[in-house]
C-alpha cells in the first residue's frame, strides 16, 4: 500500500476518496531506560533507547493506519502525517493519519 505525505503520486490518479484513516499507539517510558537517559542527559548525546522506542511506535502507528485504510477499501493513503501527544506522566500517543483513497496507474 502506498502511504505518502503528498496529495498526489507520480504516475497515478485518485479515483475515489474514502475518508480519514488513522492508526495510533500509546507508549510508556521504562524505568530502566529513564535511568540510562539521566546519565545521557548529564554527559550529552543521543538517547538511543528513546529513539528506538519512538521509531517502533511510529512503525506500529503506520501499520495500524494501513490496516484501517484497508478496512475502508483503500489501496493508498495520501497526505499522511504524524502527531504526538502527552497522555500521562510517562506515556505518549503517536498518531498516524491521512486520507484513504483508491488510486490507479495513469494510462499513457
Amino acid at each position: 500500500m502506498i502511504v505518502c505525505s503528498s496529495s498526489t503520486v507520480a504516475g497515478h490518479r485518485i479515483t475515489k476518496t474514502l475518508g480519514l484513516a488513522v492508526g495510533s499507539t500509546i507508549r510508556a517510558r521504562h524505568l530502566g531506560k529513564d535511568i540510562l537517559a539521566v546519565f545521557k542527559n548529564i554527559v550529552g548525546g543521543e538517547i538511543e533507547e528513546y529513539t528506538k522506542m519512538l521509531g517502533e511506535a511510529r512503525e506500529q502507528a503506520l501499520d495500524r493506519l494501513r490496516a484501517h485504510a484497508k478496512e475502508l477499501g483503500a489501496n493508498a493513503v495520501v497526505d499522511a502525517r504524524f502527531s504526538s501527544s502527552y497522555v500521562m506522566g510517562s506515556a505518549s500517543e503517536i498518531l498516524a493519519y491521512g486520507t484513504a483513497v483508491i488510486m490507479e496507474p495513469e494510462s499513457t
